[in-house]
């Protein structure tokens, strides 16, 4: 039996069947490269759905975290600390936003959000109490908490795990008109994913988001963008989107904000919004700790002064068009910005998940996400002849007839 064998049997004797991954056990990762416990090397092009932007065990990161690691860790929010003030700073100071909320998951940052713009509606906007309304859109993936969940529109998502949470309206994901219909008085807040990653790499038409903002501005509605997954350089731009040229009341960001070695959050606002929130409010033990708060500064330090968004730009065209030039009767549309590239397969051609199986058979890690797309997504740093040796395999495994073949 080999190694991985004897992992994957202990996990599927011990652990919730709340996932389905691939069955690679990894053991330690290098930039954009993962070896595995039988010593086998991977390129990842999925990067912890783009946690790791700045590749994996980044020395510079690793370096601040073991400094940090041996000075302080936590001190929840009873105490200030000395990494918290300055990485706040820093984080608003990039986003161009003069207040901030640290938080860890990027599902909190969602739930931090929802809050204060239910909040910012009742206290400034005057909602009646108990009546504010959220517009989200279809295909959305905002996390998996009850009250996320209950503006899903999948329905594994929220299937028995109701009640759910009420005050939620859906519309289709690029039609803004169908925005402006959705809006009533009540209306305090359009949460959007400037792409939506987990949806399919799903890409708005050009201008969506400038008309969001100027429904959201002529409704006094907040614009709130989610950019957990979209933002710190993965698609091209720092924040995905100032590819439209516009600024929303207040963003979410997570995954990346840490290089992938902690869990760290963060809701950002303007001073009207944020405002909202007193002492008491809302919280979180852990968010803005010292350790966080220090892995996040030289996380953000890498993304600038190694200048990985011009980077995912630059490779990210480049790649891009090389899988679109791919040959294949299987493949219906490649799709994507920067280093977030779909390539959607036929449904006539079997789901996604056996071209995942075998580019992991060929040293390649991506994932399937809904059921047909192929998402490739890897670390901001790798190498374009890393990518280069990875297309010969792509090209053949994406031109084979997968429909017949068993998922495993």
């Amino acid at each position: 039996m080999t190694k991985s064998a004897k992992y994957l049997a202990e996990v599927k004797r011990w652990a919730a069947n709340n996932y389905k991954p691939l069955d690679v056990v990894l053991e330690r990762g290098r930039g954009a490269w993962v070896w595995d416990v039988d010593g086998r090397k991977y390129l990842d092009c999925l990067s912890a759905y783009s946690a790791v932007n700045q590749g994996h065990c980044n020395p510079k990161i690793a370096a601040a975290a073991k400094k940090q690691i041996g000075r302080l860790t936590l001190t929840a929010r009873a105490f200030h600390n000395d990494q918290m003030g300055p990485f706040l700073h820093q984080v608003c100071k990039l986003a161009g936003f003069p207040k901030a909320l640290p938080m860890n998951t990027g599902a909190e940052g969602v739930e931090t959000a929802m809050k204060c713009a239910r909040k910012w509606g009742y206290t400034v906007k005057r909602i009646p109490d108990g009546r504010a309304e959220i517009i989200g859109f279809e295909g959305n993936f905002h996390g998996r908490t009850i009250s996320v969940v209950s503006w899903s529109s999948e329905p594994q998502y929220y299937t028995h795990f109701g009640p759910l949470t009420p005050g939620f309206k859906l519309v289709p994901f690029g039609d803004a008109d169908a925005v402006e219909r959705a809006i009533t008085p009540n209306t305090c807040a359009v949460i959007v994913e400037p792409i939506q990653g987990e949806g399919g790499v799903i890409v708005p038409p050009k201008g969506f988001l400038k008309r969001i903002r100027e429904i959201c501005t002529k409704h006094n509605v907040l614009m709130i963008a989610d950019e957990v997954q979209t933002g710190l350089a993965r698609t091209g731009k720092m924040f995905c989107h100032e590819w439209e040229g516009i600024k929303p009341d207040a963003m979410i960001l997570g995954k990346a904000l840490a290089g992938g070695m902690y869990p760290v959050s963060m809701f950002l606002a303007t001073e009207e919004v944020m405002g909202a929130f007193k002492p008491g409010d809302h919280g979180s033990t852990f968010g803005g700790n010292p350790l966080g708060a220090a892995i996040g500064r030289a996380a953000l330090d890498v993304l600038v002064k190694e200048r990985l968004a011009a980077r995912a730009h630059r490779l990210g065209t480049w790649f891009m068009g090389e899988l679109k030039k791919i040959d294949s009767p299987h493949i219906k549309d490649v799709r994507g910005m920067g280093l977030l590239i779909g390539v959607e397969m036929k449904k006539e051609s079997g789901t996604a998940r056996p071209y995942c199986e075998a580019l992991a058979e060929r040293g390649i890690l991506c994932k399937e996400t809904h059921d047909q797309v192929v998402r490739f997504a890897p670390p901001l740093t790798v190498d374009k002849k890393d990518l280069q040796w990875a297309l010969k395999h792509i090209r053949e495994v994406l031109s084979m007839d997968m429909s017949r073949v068993a998922v495993k």
